[in-house]
């Protein structure tokens, strides 16, 4: 587990970019895969969670992840999910003691935000979709309506896909293109005649940055680079694997 010490600092805030180490999961899900959606044994992933759970100080009942979709939809929580609710969503915001709100992730990126003199905190998956579409402002939003100052708003890019390993086609570059032709300077020339590689947590933290939060952090990690940390869907891709694990980053008020 990754803990931040600007994180660590803040009374009342329990946190963790969990990676894929002490886990009971085997096989090509090895380690600590949390992912429902995976082909693991779902008895292993229970026990994962729980694990996650309890180095955060609750329950696994109290360990809140929404089923993700890459969309923009943040849904504000206040306890685990009733059986009738909508999970589908791409971040969760709370201001409720003791409900860890998390999402995971095998190469996009996960943002932890914390104001911790208004109490609140968000969670948010963001691949490309995700941040071309506005699920970073969107968190934001939504824990504004939950009493957050952004400019108290201290915001944590977890372990994602780097650009050395995030290759992409020409329609995909066309897309951010569309937006603004200012989005060129996140691309650079593959060796693939017409794909260039795409630098994630570039796109990110510029989407990051024109929020007037307090302060933005990015732990520089990459999921592809790091197999022994890391879950990565493109390496999966790459080696021609069935499934993948997924990581957890989560966090949580306390007081």
């Amino acid at each position: 587990m990754i803990k931040v010490p600007e994180l660590e600092a803040m009374q009342h805030i329990s946190h963790g970019f969990f990676t894929r180490e002490g886990g009971v999961s085997s096989g090509i899900y090895k380690g600590l895969n949390v992912g429902l959606g995976s082909s693991d044994n779902r008895k292993d992933v229970l026990k994962n969670r729980r694990r996650v759970a309890e180095k955060l100080g609750t329950t696994p009942e109290h360990l809140v992840t929404p089923y993700q979709i890459h969309s923009t939809k943040v849904l504000s929580v206040s306890g685990p999910f009733a059986e009738e609710d909508d999970k589908r969503a791409d971040a969760l915001v709370t201001n409720t003691p003791g409900v860890a709100i998390g999402i995971l992730t095998a190469d996009c990126g996960p943002i932890l935000f914390v104001d911790p003199d208004n109490g609140v905190i968000g969670a948010a998956h963001s691949g490309w979709k995700g941040a071309v579409d506005g699920i970073l402002p969107n968190t934001v939003e939504a824990m504004k309506q939950l009493g957050a100052d952004p400019t108290n708003i201290t915001a944590v890019m977890g372990p994602m896909i780097s650009q050395q390993a995030y290759e992409v086609g020409p329609e995909f570059a066309l897309r951010f293109l569309e937006q603004s032709q200012d989005n060129q300077r996140f691309f650079v020339p593959s060796d693939k005649p017409l794909h260039s590689m795409f630098d994630l947590p570039a796109f990110i933290k510029a989407q990051l940055d024109q929020l007037g939060l307090k302060e933005v952090i990015d732990l520089k990690l990459c999921t592809y680079a790091d197999a022994d940390r890391f879950f990565s869907y493109r390496r999966t891709t790459h080696n021609k694997e069935p499934d993948y694990g997924r990581q957890i980053s989560t966090i949580m008020l306390t007081a």
